[in-house]
């Protein structure tokens, strides 16, 4: 598909945050979808197609140098050829290993490592000169870079706190270690980049998502989850903030949640 249309590019799509952020930018953008599985963002990819909005979805391991490559490639010579990135959102899950401290192995760290801080670094190194191609063509909103700081893995005990980004838990050290080098990494980008016109942000999410997993989870509260369709609305207001006025830094969290 050729044309300059300015595209969105949504990393780590399931059923919860990142479909919900992969809709919202849908609604203004043609959006690109990246899973390692299909079945996480066929879903979201017949949704947004259904209500006029142009989704694609590419299986995609993004802690993987040769997919992330290949990915981009594909978008930048066949999908959307001349395109400028709008707004780019690394939302990846990976990695998460739970585990007393002497009892994880050098492999499970390096997985939190690889799924959070190298899958950020390919991801960043690949969509930052097309998000500098929309500063050079004067997008009608800054382009974006927005990473997902924390939120809450699958095995999370639901009374706990998910601010993996900015405090380590016991038995958490892969997770914090992760979530901190990922959040290093996107304060160094915002100094970097952000004078360069790139609004480069990270959310910290706290709490626990409403998503299918977490039906099963019960608060005294009935709204103590996090919504995804709020948490993408967040997103929004960071894109679509001028220059004058770019925020570093989101912490959302449930009104009755611990912090």
């Amino acid at each position: 598909m050729a044309g300059k249309k300015a595209i969105a590019v949504v990393a780590g799509v399931g059923p919860g945050t990142g479909s919900s952020i992969a809709r919202k930018f849908g609604q203004h953008y043609p959006v690109i979808v990246l899973a390692r599985n299909p079945a996480n963002y066929n879903e979201v990819v017949e949704t947004i197609n259904s209500s006029g909005g142009h989704a694609i979805g590419l299986s995609t391991d993004v802690s993987d140098a040769t997919a992330v490559s290949n990915a981009f490639t594909k978008i930048t010579t066949e999908l959307f050829p001349g395109s400028p990135i709008a707004a780019a959102i690394f939302n990846s899950g990976g990695g998460f290993v739970r585990k007393p401290f002497l009892e994880l192995t050098t492999e499970e760290f390096e997985k939190g490592w690889e799924g959070q801080v190298k899958a950020a670094f390919l991801f960043s190194q690949a969509v930052l000169p097309l998000l500098l191609q929309g500063v050079e063509e004067k997008s009608e909103f800054p382009p974006s870079l927005i990473f997902t700081g924390t939120f809450p893995p699958p095995p999370l005990n639901p009374q706990l706190g998910a601010t993996g980004s900015v405090r380590g838990s016991a038995n958490f050290s892969v997770f914090a270690s992760a979530k901190f080098g990922l959040r290093a990494l996107s304060q160094s980008l915002a100094r970097e980049f952000g004078p360069k016109g790139v609004h480069v942000a990270h959310v910290i999410v706290d709490g626990v998502i409403d998503i299918p997993r977490t039906k099963g989870y019960v608060f005294e509260h009935e709204d103590a989850k996090l919504s995804p369709d709020a948490i993408a609305d967040s997103y929004w207001f960071l894109h679509t903030q001028p220059r004058t006025t770019f925020a570093y830094e989101l912490d959302l969290r449930p009104y009755v949640e611990k912090w």
